[in-house]
């Protein structure tokens, strides 16, 4: 089992979040050690989106 590495986190639950995650980086995510990384990356992600969705929104308005 190999620890994965910042980035790797991330293009992880990017792809989650998209739904073009393989079946192997999926099995590959649950066999890490903790899921608290994944967690924060994915709440700043939604975060992030969120923000990014409001000042569109603003500008457009």
């Amino acid at each position: 089992m190999k620890q994965l590495n910042f980035w790797q986190i991330i293009k992880s639950v990017a792809a989650s979040m998209l739904g073009v995650q393989s079946q192997a980086n999926y099995k590959s995510d649950f066999e890490q050690p903790s899921f608290i990384p994944f967690i924060v990356v994915g709440v700043l992600m939604v975060l992030s989106l969120i923000g990014i969705l409001i000042c569109i929104v603003n500008w457009l308005v």
